[in-house]
């Protein structure tokens, strides 16, 4: 679809986590298209590099702040006139240890900002969506909702709960001109593991160290943010409610198709096998 922009259908847009990595390459590709963009991040100067274009807009929004993420969101809203064309819900982040060695406020929080706080943006969003009978709702969840992540259960959650709020939603919106996504990237090279806050986990598992450095691998072979925000682009122009899978071809092609045919114990033990976990 080279010919088609989509600043001809989304106008106005709302990025969460726009300071790096998707994000980022979702903000630089809306921009590109025409688009105005309100970007989020914790901390605005991250978003310097953004700001440099006048179609982008700096926001800050920090999912671990309910209340003031919900009233930051609102304002925006406001200034963009009432509605935005496309929203894009991309900010999390994740954390890496034992479920039961976890401090359980840590991943309290984790669950709060990733899925409560992300569905009462989406909630916010989806009103004014409605009464104008336009308008796209993104939610970046991952593939760990289909093939989940050894030593992230607060992210599995998360993000199988995003999906899970992306289906009820492409059924409650269906006909009314509204396209809800469900976004569901691989491993990209980002900073996504650098990211992670320190958990204080200390446990003689083999396997933790074992499982890092797959997934610190997996991250340094992984595709660049650019392909995940080509692809969303694609998506967004077909204006087809549904899932999107991003990534490489193994993460996104194969693995999903084993996934739905292979007995779950099967699915098991060759996750075990790929993160050395065994």
């Amino acid at each position: 679809m080279p010919g088609r922009r989509l600043c001809a259908l989304h106008p106005v847009a709302f990025v969460t986590g726009a300071s790096g990595g998707l994000g980022q390459a979702f903000c630089e590709m809306l921009l590109a298209e025409g688009i105005r963009v309100w970007g989020t991040a914790r901390d605005a100067t991250r978003l310097t590099n953004l700001a440099a274009s006048p179609r982008f807009t700096p926001v800050v929004l920090d999912l671990d702040q309910p209340t003031a993420a919900l009233e930051a969101f609102q304002s925006a809203q406001t200034a963009a006139g009432g509605r935005f064309d496309l929203v894009v819900q991309n900010a999390g982040y994740g954390v890496f240890g034992p479920f039961a060695s976890l401090d359980s406020e840590l991943w309290q929080r984790q669950l709060s900002a990733l899925l409560l706080t992300t569905a009462r943006l989406s909630h916010a969003a989806l009103g004014p969506m409605l009464a104008c009978g336009h308008g796209s709702l993104v939610h970046v969840s991952s593939l760990a909702a289909e093939l989940p992540l050894p030593f992230m259960a607060g992210y599995n959650v998360a993000k199988a709960g995003l999906s899970a709020l992306s289906e009820s939603l492409i059924f409650e919106t269906r006909r009314t001109g509204i396209t809800v996504i469900d976004f569901r990237p691989g491993d990209y090279r980002t900073a996504f593991n650098q990211a992670m806050p320190a958990t204080g986990v200390t446990t003689t598992d083999p396997r933790l160290a074992r499982v890092w450095q797959r997934l610190e691998h997996n991250l340094r072979t992984a595709p660049r943010p650019a392909q995940a925000a080509a692809d969303l682009r694609r998506a967004l122009l077909r204006r087809r409610p549904g899932i999107v899978r991003s990534g490489s071809f193994f993460q996104a092609r194969l693995a999903p198709f084993f996934a739905a045919l292979a007995p779950a114990a099967l699915l098991r033990a060759a996750s075990a096998h790929y993160f050395k976990a065994s």
